[in-house]
């Protein structure tokens, strides 16, 4: 079990990174690392960012996730 929670930790690690960055980055910015990051934290986001609903500009799709992670790293523990 030990591995699969280093694993979602380290997902949860790039959820935070591409959180942060997008405080700070432009999203139409063409660097290879962000767009590495986006195509790896994507798949899970975006059907979270599509059941949302919009909230003025703000993305919880983040939040929703890493609570979600948590939730399954302690049901695996």
């Amino acid at each position: 079990m030990e591995p699969i929670i280093s694993i979602i930790t380290l997902y949860e690690g790039l959820i935070l990174l591409r959180a942060l960055v997008s405080w700070f980055v432009s999203p139409q910015t063409s660097n290879q690392a962000i767009d590495l990051l986006k195509r790896v934290t994507d798949p899970v986001l975006d059907p979270v960012r599509n059941i949302l609903p919009a909230s003025s500009g703000i993305d919880l799709s983040p939040l929703i996730v890493l609570i979600g992670l948590e939730l399954l790293k302690r049901f695996l523990t």
